[in-house]
Formats: C-alpha cells, structure tokens, sequence
C-alpha cells in the first residue's frame, strides 16, 4: 500500500482484527495510524479523538464491533499520542493532517468521526476537503465550547500556561494525566491508559485546549451539506447535553442517538456508547450510499 513503511499486527484467534501502521505522508512525515481492513469493500470511517486523549484510548472500545462493518483508521492529533510533533497547534491543521493521510493511504472519501474535540476537527475536515468526506457522525460535541467572554479570558491567560507547561513538561503531564483518569477504576485498564496518555506533549496539549475553547462553528455549521448523525450525552456536565442537541438541530437532517452517560461514555459505558455509534456510523452511510448510488465504496 502507498506510502506504509513499518507494518505491526494484532490478532484476533488467526485472523488480523487491525494493522498499525506509520505511514509517509508527504509534507508531514511519518503519521502513525491504526487500520481495521473491514469486509472487503467496506466505507471507510476515520476516527478523531478528544482534547488530552489518543485514538486508541478514544475509540479501543467501539473498534471490533466497528471492523465487523467498516474499515477503520484511527489517528493520534498533533502533540497528542504519537501524533505529529509541533510547536503551533491548530485545528485546521488537524483536518489537514487526516485528509493527507487519507490521500497518502489512496482512499477516495470517508466518513469522518469525531469525538469532543474531534467534533470540530471532523467539521473542518467536511469544510476544507467537502469532495473527500461525505458524512459525519458528532459525539460528545458542540458549535462552539465557551461564550465570548470565556474565549477572551483563554485567549489571554493561556498563552502563558503553554510557555509554563514546556519548562516543566512532567509536572503539567501528571496533572493532565490525572484529570483524565479521575473516576477510573484501579487497575490494567488504568494503567494502560496511563501508558497511552504519557506519549502527549504537555505544551502542545495546551494550545489544543485553547483551540478549543476558541473554536466556534456557529456561523457555517448550518452550511453542513452531508448526512450526519450527532451522539448525544446525556449526562455531560463537560458538553451539556442541550449544546450537544443545539448543534443536531443546526445541521439540516442531522439525526440524534442518545448515549445515557456523560462525556467520557467512550471508555466509562462503552456498553452504551459502542451500540449507538455502530448504529449512527450505519445511518450515515446509508443515507450517503443513497445521496450518491454511484458511489459503492468509499475505498479505492
């Protein structure tokens, strides 16, 4: 396959259930992904994972289930994971980066899936390359994070963290690290989310979170012009849950599937969260399979 340089496999009995790969990605170096070859044939979903997480601690859970139906790429963000590496983090750059791994990998168009801070990336990735995503499913997510005022305060103050967090990066990673996990059970699946988490670049991590807090859709959302489904929390105190709905209801046809759970549903109630999504990713494509009948495969 174009631009693979390093293979690793996993196994599920004797059959591989998904491939890491690092792919060389032209003007970006080597990308790291973790590729579900689904059914032969299958749409293609590419998965955009959180502020602070990685995409296989965002998406682990829901990824048998989704292999069963669809190829899968997970992706780590700049200074997130073993994402790319950076001393300027931004948003539409995030996009970029998964649309060129998309180009690098020869797949025509996607299904783009984001979660939190994934929601944006995945929106950019629709308003930057429309002719390369052809639906989206939104969890966990808004059109914007902050009021004004919040998005000024972050503006000022934030730029100083980050400066603060690259002189003492291990200080600023334990403190992440620790937010995240707060309410994990002890135990392996803490520790390997520990593990997973302990690869981000602290500094990096914080102008994410500033892009965030920046971050607003609000006078374009409604422009969105694919099939989308938006997975809605119902007990997020991070995302409210009626941002989360205000945002469903801006997008012409956008479909809702609520999650009883709050905003970390992906690992705390997967049993929750992985049907809904499953559910949502085959709405999208169905109804993207009949926006365009020609259109048998999001695969090249």
């Amino acid at each position: 396959m174009q631009g693979v340089t390093r293979e690793y496999r996993e196994r599920a009995g004797s059959a591989p259930l998904w491939v890491d790969r690092e792919v060389d990605v032209p003007g970006r170096g080597l990308m790291p992904v973790r590729e579900a070859p689904g059914p032969a044939g299958a749409p293609t979903l590419l998965l955009l994972h959180g502020l602070a997480a990685t995409g296989r601690l965002n998406w682990m859970t829901a990824l048998p289930a989704l292999a069963e139906r669809f190829r899968v790429l997970i992706v780590d963000h700049r200074g997130h994971g073993r994402g790319i590496r950076t001393g300027h983090f931004r948003l539409v750059d995030c996009a970029d980066d998964a649309i060129a791994l998309v180009d690098a990998l020869g797949i025509e168009w996607v299904i783009a899936v984001g979660y939190s801070m994934g929601g944006p990336i995945a929106k950019l990735c629709w308003s930057r390359h429309p002719d390369r995503v052809r639906g989206l499913v939104l969890c966990a997510t808004a059109k914007h994070f902050a009021r004004p005022e919040v998005r000024g305060a972050a503006s000022a103050v934030l730029p100083g963290i980050v400066v603060t967090a690259r002189l003492f990066p291990e200080v600023f990673r334990e403190r992440i690290i620790a937010g995240m996990l707060r309410g994990f059970p002890p135990g392996e699946r803490r520790e390997q989310a520990r593990r997973e988490m302990a690869m981000m670049d602290p500094a990096t991590v914080m102008q994410a979170a500033r892009a965030v807090i920046r971050f607003s859709s609000h006078d374009w959302v409604s422009n969105i012009a694919v099939p989308t489904a938006v997975l809605v929390m119902t007990r997020d105190t991070l995302v409210p849950a009626h941002r989360q709905y205000r945002l469903a209801a801006s997008i012409r046809g956008a479909r809702v599937f609520e999650v009883d759970a709050d905003h970390l549903a992906c690992a705390r109630a997967a049993d929750r969260f992985v049907p809904a999504l499953v559910a949502a990713c085959e709405d999208v494509v169905a109804r993207a399979a009949s926006a365009d009948p020609a259109a048998d495969s999001m695969s090249a």
